[in-house]
């Protein structure tokens, strides 16, 4: 009998846990005391949609995260770095890009029933869901307020000819186009010399 119980006390435990979603974090660990701090060194996979039109951070793709976790009153406090590889299209030229970005992160999680919790918006304040906070909302929306609306592969990317549609960095200085009136284009016809001459 006393063996059924703990093991009822197990799977309760266990159920607590979020279904391996490797963006959540236990605090358990943690604890509340104030100042408690842990490291966290995690690559993640990219979940779907981290990205604008031209450029984003292809889903499932490796996503470092070098983070602080520091309890303080109101909830946790989480610092740190955010590695993440973008990929998308120059605006000018159309050609592929891809980068990596490094960015910092700082965002209080707050605690379930703590005074910035009452006292904030539902979307002014991240907060804790139990015993787990998820790292995926704040490195996303980091990620893509990161972002360029028009990418481009280099600062000084001068784009496609207009005529053609060549990428114009890899055409000579003087690349041209000769442009003819079309009111005029009967008269160019007669008295251009036939090649057969």
């Amino acid at each position: 009998m006393p063996a059924a119980s703990s093991h009822r006390r197990g799977a309760a435990s266990t159920d607590r846990r979020p279904a391996a979603d490797p963006w959540k974090v236990d605090l358990r660990e943690l604890g509340r005391r104030p100042g408690s701090m842990r490291e966290l060194e995690r690559s993640v996979p990219a979940r779907e949609g981290w990205g604008v039109e031209m450029i984003g951070v292809p889903e499932d793709a490796l996503v470092e995260l070098h983070l602080r976790l520091e309890s303080v009153m109101e909830g946790v406090l989480v610092t740190g770095e955010v590695v993440a590889p973008v990929t998308g299209q120059c605006a000018r030229c159309l050609e592929p890009i891809e980068d990596t970005l490094t960015l910092d992160v700082q965002e209080l999680y707050a605690y379930e029933g703590s005074t910035t919790e009452a006292t904030s918006e539902e979307d002014e304040v991240r907060r804790i869901d139990g015993d787990f906070l998820d790292l995926a909302p704040l490195v996303r929306d980091t990620v893509v307020l990161t972002l360029p609306l028009s990418p481009t592969c280099t600062p000084d990317c001068s784009g496609l000819c207009v005529d053609c549609g060549l990428r114009l960095d890899d055409l000579p200085a003087d690349h041209s186009h000769e442009v003819l009136d079309p009111r005029w284009a009967g008269l160019a016809d007669r008295f251009t010399p036939s090649k057969e001459n």
